[in-house]
């Protein structure tokens, strides 16, 4: 009789055991970010979503895509991505578009279910005369041709500004966007800005050669800060340093971009 009560007691134990662990929770990849639009890839029977960390502002955005089959309804973890930023705008009567740089994603399998992408939304959304669209180009694995998804999306003005548009003195176009820090801190930060140049309205290829001169001040205060390191490049036009605040307060980045001789100067505010 004991033999036969301890064996229940034996496999009453693995059972509580095993219905532990089948309850074990699973965090949503998703749960931290910002649903900005979705549609589907015709073509390709895939719901595209397109999602941030925060709604959408100027400046350099990443950006995550979830890809399900639009029949099953089961994520999508291997996948060609390509993704294309457009504005179209109309005025006086007549319509165009252009893009904007952008980054796709590096490999053909999501991490953790997600396709991480970025783009550099050059200026704001406004309205009926200019509106932002993300054209998303999918191809999933063992289809032979790819589906294509358009959905709009809101962009609105950054503050402070986080893109610059600079012409320099030789005519070049280039587009210089602020990345990081996010979330200033008192303290040494990792410092990082990404620089692109205009070849035309769709075409933003990454700026590989400048030499940066990195000055950080307060104008309020008088003072700059000690300890800068100026970024330099690292791959696919982005350049990382470190820039040190040592205080709270109005910050202002001053930049100067050299190339081929000729220096162009920009420059970030912070306020924090």
């Amino acid at each position: 009789m004991k033999r036969i009560l301890l064996i229940a007691a034996i496999a009453t134990t693995l059972f509580t055991a095993c219905e532990k662990d089948t309850s074990v929770e699973i965090t949503d990849p998703k749960a931290s970010l910002t649903k900005i639009s979705e549609a589907y890839a015709i073509g390709s029977a895939t719901k595209v979503e397109l999602w941030s960390k925060s709604e959408l502002s100027t400046g350099y955005q990443n950006l995550f895509i979830a890809l399900y089959d639009s029949v099953s309804g089961k994520p999508l973890s291997r996948s060609t991505v390509q993704i294309m930023p457009v504005m179209e705008m109309e005025m006086n009567g007549m319509k165009y578009s252009h893009s904007a740089p952008f980054e796709n994603p590096v490999s053909l399998d999501a991490d953790n279910s997600l396709f991480q992408c970025a783009s550099v939304f050059t200026m704001p959304s406004t309205g009926e005369s200019g509106k932002w669209k993300m054209t998303v180009m999918v191809k999933n694995e063992g289809q032979t041709k790819s589906g294509k998804a358009e959905m709009p999306v809101q962009v609105k003005q950054s503050q402070p500004e986080r893109v610059r548009n600079i012409t320099t003195a030789n005519g070049s176009k280039l587009i210089i966007a602020y990345v990081a820090p996010s979330g200033p801190k008192v303290g040494v930060n990792d410092f990082e800005l990404a620089i692109f140049s205009k070849q035309d309205m769709m075409t933003f290829p990454a700026e590989q050669n400048f030499s940066i001169n990195m000055t950080p001040e307060m104008p309020s205060m008088g003072h700059g800060s000690p300890n800068n390191v100026n970024p330099v490049h690292t791959k696919n036009g982005h350049y990382k340093g470190k820039v040190n605040f040592t205080m709270t307060g109005d910050w202002r980045i001053n930049l100067e971009l050299s190339k081929n001789g000729e220096t162009t100067k920009t420059f970030f505010d912070l306020l924090f």
